[in-house]
């Protein structure tokens, strides 16, 4: 780092929903790029996911902004589209493919209203082929750019000073930045066949002969709160 960049907070940060398809590329990026890379304690990485307005202190505490995200620019799927500064609030909104980027244009909005918004702000866009697969993962043509994305991402921080060290050997999917479940490749071996599963999401479960609602949704509830760690039940009967 240079001794300017050195003062620099920076949050590096993938936002999507892992559940929908192409929808999970900006989380599976910043994954990757935690994987190979390793950065100076002012550089964070993290996996946004949908949390919207829950992200604005973490927004307004850093200097330089990265965001990785599916973002529907109307062009063929797989495209790459690199943003920044004042632009970046636009293209998130160009055509929202889920309510995370309301919420993250929010974002944005909250800090600047703050007077605290970053002062350098990149987004990383990529054209999603398939946002109606419930359960499903990347397709190929927006996998085939997370490389591509990363390289972007080292490119621009290199620009302010802030450099990347290339990890010996990448951290195994162990490692992640967010839930061991969700690891990608756990995530697409395991994923139930469709006759077991919807790929539709809520409307065709909800009609599906197999799903039942509750008998008692608040007894449910409580149960479902009260239940510990090793799966016990505190405090309800059941």
């Amino acid at each position: 780092m240079t001794e300017d960049s050195a003062q620099k907070n920076v949050l590096i940060l993938g936002i999507g929903n892992l559940l929908w398809a192409d929808e999970g590329f900006g989380v599976r990026a910043v994954e990757e790029l935690h994987r190979r890379y390793e950065f100076d304690d002012t550089v964070k990485l993290m996996d946004g996911g949908t949390q919207g307005i829950y992200l604005v202190q973490h927004v307004r505490d850093s200097d330089v902004l990265v965001v990785f995200d599916a973002v529907d620019y109307g062009l063929a799927p797989g495209t790459l589209k690199l943003v920044e500064g004042a632009e970046v609030p636009r293209f998130l909104g160009a055509k929202k493919v889920s309510l995370h980027q309301t919420g993250f244009q929010e974002v944005l909005a909250m800090a600047e209203m703050f007077d605290e918004a970053p002062e350098h702000l990149y987004l990383i866009g990529v054209q999603p082929e398939e946002l109606e697969d419930y359960g499903g993962s990347l397709r190929d043509v927006v996998k085939q750019q997370i490389d591509p994305s990363i390289e972007a991402a080292l490119s621009y921080l290199e620009k302010l000073g802030i450099t990347a060290r290339k990890r010996p050997v990448p951290l195994s999917e162990q490692h992640t930045l967010g839930c061991q479940v969700m690891q990608i490749e756990r995530y697409e071996n395991e994923r139930p066949a469709e006759e077991a599963a919807c790929r539709l999401g809520d409307e065709r479960l909800i009609v599906d002969e197999r799903w039942k609602a509750p008998e008692n949704f608040d007894r449910e509830l409580e149960a479902v709160l009260a239940e510990t760690p090793d799966g016990r039940i505190l405090g309800v009967k059941v």
